[in-house]
């Protein structure tokens, strides 16, 4: 029997050790790779114009999100978070439209995500009480929408001017506004059907078949009334004024087929003149304390700075968010589903200002200053609109 031990080999043991080492290392790759799929792995609520869907994907940022589940963003659409942004919960994407707007003549064509007339008008820039529209502002926006704006025209008939401002898009509408009855022979300087613009001048010329009766207009008064329920720099026309009619029969003394004389026979005032009434507001805006550095208010403050408003109007505003939203940038309405500090409706007009407008009160401000410069004109006209109507 042989005395010599067989020497075990060492080389499979190091074999068996670096195979494991290998095997452990794949197995940490497709963890690892696994782990980040899943994170890029996403369960998200998109709004598309007021409807819901449910969107699951790989996704980096909201495009690549929105693409994989086949939904096109054209050019002019508003999205929420911006398309380059990481993905959130909540996407929210307005379709925009082309839609032709003819404003007191002048025709052109914008691109809009107003759903309604009134969301279009407030887009444009323009406000409520200073337009007549084509259709009523609750009304779905077309594809087309002519809108007049408040203008000054200068009506002179029978030796009288009358300067009327109107919203009337034509001349007719002008007249109608100021109250002129016309006779079948009158003859105007400008076609009733013409364009009404700002500064515009309508010479009538009274006519008469029998040249015994004319017809004159009466211009109307303007009586301003002091209002305490509106704050300071608010005025409100509360009785449109009118012209009124004076008809004045005369006895013709005619020599050769020429009228040399006329007799007053009758004069009467058919139509009285009705008094256009202003209420101009008497009271004082609400006070404000000293603002804290940092705060919603604060950064308010420093925005109508830059717009050129004085602490009267800040005052207003900080009376109107109060009532509003008391100045918290996560106020929601539960029943008409208003959200921010200015209580925007929905909340996500206000992605128009940023892609974080549902906790930046920065961003939130600078929509609802935008809206209130375009719809009101100031805040206190905003604020006084809120005190008479309860909402603004």
């Amino acid at each position: 029997m042989s005395t010599h031990r067989r020497r075990r080999s060492v080389v499979p043991w190091r074999r068996r050790v670096l195979r494991g080492a290998v095997q452990g290392g794949v197995l940490a790759l497709v963890v690892g790779s696994t782990s980040a799929f899943t994170m890029l792995h996403k369960s998200v609520t998109v709004e598309v114009d007021g409807s819901t869907v449910h969107v699951e994907g790989f996704a980096r940022t909201v495009a690549d999100l929105l693409s994989s589940g086949g939904i096109d963003v054209g050019a002019h659409d508003l999205v929420s978070p911006a398309l380059d942004e990481p993905v959130a919960t909540t996407v929210v994407v307005r379709r925009a439209r082309e839609v032709a707007v003819e404003i007191d003549g002048t025709e052109q064509t914008v691109w809009t995500t107003a759903d309604s007339v009134g969301e279009a008008v407030q887009e444009l820039g323009l406000r409520d009480d200073e337009v007549r529209l084509s259709a009523s502002r609750s009304d779905p926006l077309g594809r087309d929408l002519r809108v007049s704006t408040r203008k000054t025209v200068h009506v002179v008939v029978d030796g009288n001017t009358i300067d009327s401002v109107t919203s009337g898009g034509t001349v007719r509408e002008a007249l109608k506004d100021v109250g002129l009855v016309l006779g079948e022979e009158d003859r105007l300087s400008v076609p009733l059907a013409a364009n009404a613009v700002d500064g515009l001048v309508v010479v009538v010329t009274r006519a008469s078949s029998s040249g015994e009766t004319t017809v004159e207009a009466i211009p109307y008064e303007t009586q301003q009334v002091e209002d305490p329920s509106l704050s300071k720099g608010i005025t409100t026309v509360v009785t449109a004024g009118r012209a009124g009619v004076r008809t004045t029969t005369y006895q013709l003394e005619i020599v050769g087929g020429t009228v040399v004389g006329r007799t007053v026979i009758a004069s009467v005032v058919t139509t009285q003149p009705v008094t256009e009434v202003v209420h101009v507001g008497t009271r004082s805006v609400p006070a404000v304390g000293v603002v804290d550095p940092g705060s919603a208010q604060a950064i308010a403050q420093g925005m109508m700075a830059a717009r050129g408003w004085d602490d009267d109007q800040f005052a207003c505003l900080v009376a109107l968010w109060n009532r509003e939203s008391g100045w918290r940038v996560n106020a929601e309405n539960s029943s008409s589903g208003a959200y921010g500090i200015p209580q925007a409706l929905p909340g996500s007009k206000m992605a128009s200002a940023g892609a974080d407008w549902r906790t930046n009160p920065a961003t939130q401000i600078t929509w609802g200053l935008g809206y209130i410069e375009g719809r009101y004109g100031t805040p206190c006209g905003a604020y006084g609109h809120s005190q008479s109507s309860g909402w603004y």
